[in-house]
Parts: structure tokens; sequence; C-alpha cells
């Protein structure tokens, strides 16, 4: 006989021992068991929740006042050209009519940083500290 027929034939196939495979699989099931029914036994509080005041929630927020700014530096109010002193006096009467309202700088994206600083410095000094920056193309 030659040595490969000896190895054949003393060779006996795996076995696959499921015992401890089971023992885990029912030891996890049975956790998640006990965890579920400890989870829906839980006794609920009796505590009255808040109530939303209606008035509260039909407070309507001010539209906000948009300013542009265009590539050649004017300054836009509602799409028309405006100077400065127009630009002081509807930003001021938008305050005045709305404390909390916010008003936005639409810049062009190509406008450099010292127009946009400017207009800025224009509107902290007329009052508008709360501005919204939006870059367009």
């Amino acid at each position: 006989m030659s040595l490969r027929s000896r190895r054949q034939q003393h060779t006996s196939p795996v076995d696959v021992n499921l015992v401890p495979m089971m023992d885990v699989i029912l030891t996890i099931l049975t956790f998640f068991i006990i965890i579920s029914m400890t989870l829906s036994n839980q006794k609920s509080l009796n505590v009255p929740l808040p109530r939303v005041d209606q008035s509260a929630s039909e407070v309507k927020q001010a539209d906000p006042l948009v300013i542009g700014l265009n590539l050649q530096g004017q300054i836009l109010l509602a799409g028309k050209p405006a100077n400065g002193a127009e630009l002081a006096t509807q930003v001021q009467t938008y305050l005045t009519k709305n404390p909390t309202g916010a008003v936005i700088l639409k810049a062009d994206r190509q406008v450099t940083y010292e127009q946009l600083a400017k207009l800025l410095a224009e509107l902290q000094r007329v009052g508008g500290e709360r501005v919204s920056l939006a870059i367009t193309n």
C-alpha cells in the first residue's frame, strides 16, 4: 500500500459540535426575553404635561428686510438702487416697526470685502446690529 492510501483510510470526517453554540444562542435569547419583559412592565408616572399657549403659536414673524449689494457696488432696496440716506431711513423704519426683525444682506459673490465691510459699518451705524449675510451667484 502506498502512503497516500494509508492516510485516507485513517482520516475520519470532522465532527462539528453544536451543543456549545446552542447554549450561547439560548443564553442570548433568554437575556432578550427578560429585558423585554422588564421594559414592558415599567410603571408610568402620572405627570400632567405642559400645554402650548395658542396665542404664542399664532405670533407671525415679520418678513426680513433684504438689502442687496451688486457687483458694481450699488445698494439695492426692493430690487431698486438706493443711496446711503434711503438705506438708513428704510432700516430705521423697519427696525422701529419690527424690533425683533432681521436684516439680510445679499451680496454678489464677487463683491470685494472692502465694499461689504463698508456697507456693514453703515448698517451698524443706523442700528442694524442683527444682520445676516447671504451670498448670491
